[in-house]
């Protein structure tokens, strides 16, 4: 049985591997998104990542598509204090921003869709620099106070407005953020290392990144001359052109070989190394992309092999 992680200085213990929930209701239809959520459940799995935000850009999706399939879920499988469930607030179109009373009215569509009563963990999706930390962090406390939310967190902001958040959570005993959502990964760390990483680390939050295979690049399946049909082909084939993209595949593919591994796996084992990140986000949109992102909670990487992959990616 793999071991829980504790979420920084929260009450939650998640599964290292956090199961991305942005292609419900986009790539992965109700019946398939059931499928992967039941074969991640089955092999111990526990944080569910969404937002009310997904899937809006999808031609004929409002938003919210995807907390309504894991809501349904939860519902069918009578599961719903087994699940670590995380959602975010603040870009959806006509919920747009971070102002309390559209956090308020935010989370309790959020609640409605999900089909439940709490949200474990509730996440600023994007920093809102038009409204003070302080209104944001008192309307987050209200919800908490009022059991709508267990934990608070935050995703896409700067560490100075990351350290004056949890500053006056302290100095006001307020709810304060434990965990943190960067973009991070093995092709893209300057967003994250360094002051950003350092703040988190001084306040004790638990990092929980987000693309971190790089959009599928770091699956190893874009290759120079191959075409791959997924949604997201564009941007992930954009790494194939820099140099520290090659230079990771290229070291991928060798660590990958000598531990018998996916190289999704070795990706996501490094970033699971690194200070401050508990549990990586991945998605699945079918079942069969599954089992290289589960293996992350069985694999762990020698002190050289963690060293040949991050001076590739340097």
């Amino acid at each position: 049985m793999t071991s829980l992680r504790t979420l920084g200085q929260s009450g939650l213990r998640v599964f290292p591997l956090c199961l991305g929930g942005n292609v419900f209701g986009w790539t992965a239809d109700e019946d398939r998104s059931f499928a992967v959520l039941d074969a991640y459940a089955a092999a111990g799995g526990n944080f569910v990542d969404t937002a009310d935000a997904y899937s809006h850009w999808v031609p004929g999706n409002e938003g919210g598509e995807s907390e309504t399939v894991i809501g349904k879920w939860l519902a069918a499988r009578d599961n719903r204090s087994d699940v670590v469930v995380a959602t975010k607030v603040g870009a959806l179109p006509g919920y747009k921003g971070l102002s309390a009373p559209t956090i308020k009215a935010a989370a309790e569509e959020s609640l409605r869709r999900l089909n439940t009563d709490y949200i474990d963990l509730y996440y600023t999706h994007f920093d809102d620099k038009t409204v003070p930390v302080e209104e944001i962090i008192t309307a987050l406390d209200q919800l908490v106070k009022e059991g709508k939310v267990r934990e608070i967190a935050a995703s896409n902001i700067s560490a100075e407005r990351l350290r004056a958040s949890v500053e006056f959570s302290e100095r006001e005993g307020l709810a304060r953020y434990v965990a943190l959502q960067p973009h991070y990964n093995l092709v893209s760390r300057d967003t994250y290392e360094g002051e950003l990483q350092d703040a988190a680390a001084r306040a004790g939050l638990a990092a929980v990144p987000y693309f971190a295979l790089a959009a599928g690049f770091l699956t190893g399946k874009y290759r120079p001359g191959t075409a791959v049909d997924s949604a997201r082909a564009g941007s992930a084939a954009g790494h194939l052109e820099s140099e520290r993209g090659q230079r990771v595949l290229a070291a991928l593919d060798t660590v990958a070989r000598e531990r018998d591994a996916e190289i999704a796996t070795v990706a996501l084992a490094w970033l699971a190394s690194r200070p401050t990140v508990a549990a990586p986000i991945a998605s699945a949109r079918t079942v069969e992309q599954l089992p290289a992102l589960l293996a992350l909670a069985d694999l762990r990487l020698t002190d050289d092999e963690l060293s040949t992959l991050t001076e590739a990616s340097a």
